[in-house]
């Protein structure tokens, strides 16, 4: 199978672009796409485990770890142990986090209208239902 045709492939160059136009975005806020997903889960709810907002991310515990490290570092959350277990950690928006997320949903919105712009509104649709198709997938 030729590379071009092989889907691996398609999607990571796809991926790719995409996540340069998001880091793009993002950056003169200083925050990368990963922090987005974090700052994302924790405005829909805050105080969160690190393994609520892992499993929603899809990503595991050492490359959370790191995010979460340099959201600290940088004073956009908080970790402190969750009070309903104390062998998890809860994070909590700080208000330099909490005051990041209009002018970021402004910046992600623009990125995926600039992503989609060649798109109609039924192929974005199909779009992203056979990504979530492909998504789902088990391997065996």
């Amino acid at each position: 199978m030729e590379l071009e045709h092989c889907i691996n492939f398609i999607v990571t160059r796809a991926q790719h672009t995409v996540h340069q136009l998001f880091k793009a975005a993002l950056a003169p806020y200083g925050v990368t796409p990963g922090q987005y997903g974090v700052l994302r889960c924790l405005w829909d709810e805050d105080g969160q485990t690190v393994r609520q907002i892992a499993d929603r991310l899809y990503l595991d515990a050492s490359t959370m770890t790191g995010i979460l490290d340099r959201m600290e570092q940088r004073g956009l959350i908080l970790k402190q142990t969750d009070p309903r277990d104390r062998r998890a950690l809860q994070i909590l928006l700080t208000p330099k986090g909490r005051d990041l997320q209009a002018p970021l949903e402004h910046a992600i919105d623009a990125a995926n209208e600039q992503v989609l712009q060649e798109l109609v509104p039924a192929e974005v649709e199909s779009l992203k239902k056979l990504l979530w198709d492909i998504g789902s997938i088990r391997s065996n």
